[in-house]
């Protein structure tokens, strides 16, 4: 056994007993599924799609109302056609917002591609469009560094706000993602204040993860990608909205057209692919996060920032770890890709991405395109060369990518001493 391999034995005794309690978790989530099917009777007829409007669509009633029950929401919108978790977030807030609304982020500003749909600066941005937009900082230092600052978030409320938007998962920065009790604190706070106002919840990352979804503390909208958590690994693409039935059908409106709303819709026979990967998100969900724990264990042995940290508790799939180097990042992601099972013999280069202000690498040597609960890694160019991993079908795929990582950190010379201890 190698001295890369016999780190990563060492690192999988240190977390058997979190690895125990996502086992745990996974059975729970999988009974919230499995009742939820039960109740809408899934039964082969739904498997067949549609085309065209999609009028009728019994398999894509059936599955959202799956989708509903699990994340105990009134009604869900689960689409193939639904391109990316930005656009069912942007679905949301275009139906949710007019002029002279005020838009409020309370968990410090979006990441990149969500700014671009809030404040441009195309002219089909929302503030191009008169919506007024604020963010609030997180808290910036001691005990609660990256949590949100619920006092300034109820200072910032004006008399024309109707959305508070919350991101759970950290996005491209260090800070903790949210957790489903610490979002249910945040809105019992702001509708003690204004209960009119609609909190919604970017969910992307965080399916899964945890035994409640943020309708069940109450968040009144959530929207996520099936391309991550929810698909299982087999929804080819898609998104979701969910949360309650008023508000869905506004979004619908933005996804289809008004008027139109939910009620069309193809399926093109990727139905069976949803109801499967939704069946087997809660396993795929569980893998990637005991992929997860482990490198954090790996990282934090070897010396280098990990957030979270291996014993921590978890809110989203992804893993930070702060590597300091550029080269080491570059490192990191080009094996990544070469343990990938598709396009491994290509080399991942930085490059210019809409939204982003600096060149972005990504690492995914994936089945579905872009796919991040398949393993990946991705990262913006900027120190301090934080890369984030997230993923994996299988916990065994993400060792074998920390065993070659560490193997070709150590011929880089970028392993700090401590190394020389495994």
């Amino acid at each position: 056994m190698s001295q890369a391999e016999r780190m990563v034995e060492r690192a999988r005794e240190r977390v058997q007993a979190q690895w125990a309690a996502i086992a745990a978790r996974e059975r729970r989530n999988l009974q919230k599924v499995l009742a939820a099917f039960h109740a809408a009777r899934v039964s082969e007829e739904h498997f067949a799609g549609s085309t065209g409007y999609g009028y009728h669509d019994s398999g894509r009633k059936a599955l959202e109302q799956v989708y509903a029950q699990v994340f105990g929401a009134e009604a869900a919108l689960v689409r193939p056609q639904i391109a990316s978790g930005t656009h069912a977030i942007s679905a949301c807030l275009f139906g949710l917002l007019r002029p002279g609304d005020h838009l409020l982020s309370a968990s410090g500003q979006p990441y990149e591609t969500l700014q671009q749909v809030i404040a441009g600066p195309r002219p089909t941005s929302l503030t191009a469009l008169g919506v007024e937009y604020s963010w609030v900082p997180l808290v910036a230092e001691g005990e609660r560094a990256g949590d949100v600052d619920v006092d300034a978030v109820l200072a910032a409320l004006r008399p024309n706000t109707r959305v508070v938007l919350l991101q759970r998962s950290r996005g491209y920065t260090w800070r903790p993602a949210l957790s489903v009790t610490r979002i249910g604190e945040i809105i019992e706070a702001v509708k003690a204040r204004r209960p009119d106002v609609i909190c919604f919840v970017d969910n992307c990352y965080g399916e899964f993860v945890e035994d409640l979804e943020p309708p069940q503390v109450g968040a009144d909208l959530i929207a996520g990608s099936l391309i991550k958590n929810p698909g299982g690994g087999l929804a080819p693409a898609g998104g979701y909205i969910a949360g309650r039935a008023d508000l869905v059908s506004l979004a619908a409106d933005r996804v289809t057209a008004p008027g139109l709303g939910d009620a069309v819709g193809p399926t093109l026979r990727v139905n069976r692919d949803l109801f499967y990967g939704f069946f087997q998100a809660p396993h795929v969900v569980a893998e990637a996060l005991c992929g997860a724990v482990l490198a954090a264990a790996v990282f934090d042995a070897l010396g280098f920032p990990v957030s979270p940290g291996p014993d921590e508790p978890r809110a989203d799939v992804v893993q930070a770890i702060r590597l300091g180097n550029p080269d080491a990042l570059r490192l990191f992601c080009r094996v990544v890709q070469e343990c990938g099972p598709v396009d491994a013999h290509v080399t991942p280069v930085p490059g210019e991405m809409p939204g982003y202000t600096v060149p972005i690498l990504m690492a995914g040597g994936t089945f579905i395109q872009g796919s991040s609960i398949e393993l990946s890694a991705d990262a913006p160019m900027r120190p301090p060369y934080d890369v984030y991993l997230q993923g994996g079908l299988s916990r065994e795929h993400v060792h074998i990518a920390l065993t070659r990582i560490i193997e070709q950190f150590s011929h880089a010379g970028y392993l700090p001493a401590r190394m020389a201890a495994y």
